[in-house]
This record gives structure tokens, C-alpha cells and sequence, in this order.
């Protein structure tokens, strides 16, 4: 009677998961099936003295494990206190977690309904046939410091930050949508070496011609992509730069940065995930969880911006 009430205020409220119960509804649909199909694979690949599906049964349902992420992902609650909620063990919890976890990282982002992008490639060829402007920026998500002796303990500190941390390059279009998110990398890992790892200077030298805007960190991709990515104009007078000069620069600055800070919007919609803000557990789990938070995110924008909700 616990966990049906706990299930029933969770799904009603969107402060809980973030999602609509309509969006809720679909992930159980989505998910479900996959996420049984995988628990039989695993259970069947290991010897066993028992078939399968004999012994003990699951306390916690497929939709008590999707729901315990979503409030773990959208308010950092911990283990212990959502094993409170539904009445199992921490442990089982945990399992959860990391079971349903990785099945929304790997849906991609929801562009229209049945329509998602799972790659960079997948986004540059969406925006070439669209004709529409994306935008991308990196972003930092700390994580907790490695521990000492480790040889890769320096890699996570970011030169900016001065903390240690992961970064994820976010894609959006024009209208500050998610698109993409990256799988994340060291903090010390440059913005624009990030970019060139994940192909992005091969996929607009090859791909359709596409208009990409950047901050100044990506300056240099410009020249190797033949103009494709807009960064920040560069200041041709380090010193005693004349008036006019710095009046024409700084007002192609401001041009520049009111048609970025999209992007801005699009990651600190993603930093309002509780989870997003400070990690405290493995940092190998961040990729999955910055990608998982990009797909929900993705799914209720367009979930919001569809014709039938706007009227």
C-alpha cells in the first residue's frame, strides 16, 4: 500500500520527475520490454541450477525502478532514502539505478515523436536537411577528486575551474533544443580537443554544408571545417586599438553572443537536475548520466512544443 501511494504521487507531480505523467507513461512503454528482454539475457547466459524465473520474485516492479532514477537523477536523492520510499533494500536500489540508467542514455535525443538523434553524425545530417543553425558549448559537471596515488589523478582538474571535474559537449539548435550530448571526458580536456575527438571537423569537411556557432574556446575550427564554425571575431589590435575599431568589434561580439547563448539556456536546463550539479559517486557513471538527463530533457520539450499542446 506504501510503495502504491509513493508510485502514484511521484507519477502525478512533474516537480517530482521533471516529466509529465504523459511522458512517464511512454517511458514505461519504451523501456519495459528492453529492460525485461536484458534481465532474461543476463539470467540466461550464467549456469544455473534453477530455470528460469524460478526462485524468488522482484519486489520492485520495472516502474518503481524507472521512477526511483528519474527522482534520483532530478533531486540527488540518495540510495538509502528511496529504498525508504519503496520499502527494499538499499542494494536493490543501487541495481536499479544502474540497470535503467543506461537504457535512457542510449534512446538519444527526441527531436519529433519516433524521430531521435543517437549520434553527431545523426545531428549534422538533421540540420543540413532542416537548413537550420546549430550551436554547441561545453560544459563542466564536478565530480568527486580521485584518490591519491592514482597516475590519471591530475587529468579531472579543470584549467578553468581549478576543481575536478568532467565536460560534455551539449548541441542545440537555433532555438536552444538539445540535439546532443556527449559522452563525458576528463576535465582537463581543451573544448575544441573534445570536438575534434568526437569527429566534428571530418563530419562538417564531408557532411552538408551546416552553420555552426561557437564561443571563443572552438576559435581554430573555423579554418579547418572552411567556415562553418562562427567563433567570436578576433581582435586584430591587442593595444591602443582605435574607437571605431573597438565599437565594430565589440558590436559583432554582442551579435555573435545573442545568437549563442541558446546553448546557455539548453545546459542550464540540464544543470537543473540535481544530479548534474555535483556527483559524489563513480565518475565513470557521469556519461551515462549527462546523456540520460539530455534524452529526458529532449523528450519533454517535444512533448511541450507539439502543435496539439500549443493549442
Amino acid at each position: 500500500m506504501v510503495v502504491t501511494v509513493t508510485r502514484a504521487a511521484i507519477v502525478s507531480s512533474r516537480r517530482i520527475t521533471g516529466l509529465s505523467p504523459d511522458v512517464s507513461a511512454e517511458l514505461v512503454a519504451d523501456l519495459g520490454p528492453l529492460w525485461h528482454e536484458r534481465h532474461q539475457a543476463k539470467l540466461a547466459s550464467r549456469p544455473r541450477k534453477w530455470a528460469v524465473g524460478a526462485g524468488a520474485k522482484h519486489r520492485l516492479v520495472f516502474v518503481d525502478r524507472l521512477l526511483a532514477t528519474l527522482v534520483h537523477l532530478r533531486h540527488g536523492v540518495t540510495h538509502d532514502v528511496l529504498a525508504c520510499w519503496f520499502d527494499v533494500d538499499r542494494s536493490t536500489i543501487t541495481r536499479a539505478i544502474g540497470e535503467v540508467r543506461p537504457l535512457l542514455a542510449e534512446r538519444g535525443c527526441m527531436i519529433s515523436p519516433g524521430v531521435r538523434l543517437r549520434t553527431l553524425a545523426e545531428v549534422i545530417d538533421h540540420l543540413g536537411a532542416s537548413g537550420q543553425t546549430g550551436i554547441i558549448d561545453g560544459t563542466e559537471l564536478r565530480v568527486r577528486r580521485p584518490a591519491a596515488g592514482r597516475k590519471d589523478r591530475d587529468r579531472f582538474i579543470s584549467g578553468k575551474n581549478k576543481q575536478n571535474a568532467v565536460k560534455a559537449m551539449v548541441f542545440t539548435d537555433g532555438e536552444g533544443r538539445l540535439l546532443f550530448c556527449s559522452p563525458a571526458k576528463p576535465g582537463s580536456c581543451a573544448d575544441i580537443t573534445h570536438a575534434r575527438d568526437l569527429g566534428l571537423v571530418r563530419l562538417l569537411a564531408d557532411g552538408p554544408e551546416v552553420e555552426i556557432l561557437a564561443d571563443a574556446g572552438y576559435q581554430g575550427l573555423g579554418a579547418q571545417t572552411g567556415g562553418r564554425v562562427v567563433t567570436p571575431p578576433h581582435r586584430k589590435f591587442k593595444k591602443n586599438a582605435p574607437d571605431w575599431y573597438e565599437e565594430m568589434h565589440e558590436r559583432q561580439r554582442k551579435a555573435h553572443s545573442s545568437r549563442r547563448i541558446r546553448v546557455e539556456h539548453g545546459i542550464a536546463h540540464l544543470k537543473n537536475w540535481r544530479a548534474l550539479t555535483r556527483h559524489l559517486g563513480r565518475r565513470e557513471h557521469m556519461s551515462d548520466m549527462v546523456q540520460a538527463v539530455a534524452s529526458l530533457l529532449s523528450h519533454q520539450q517535444t512533448v511541450d512544443l507539439s502543435p496539439r499542446r500549443q493549442r
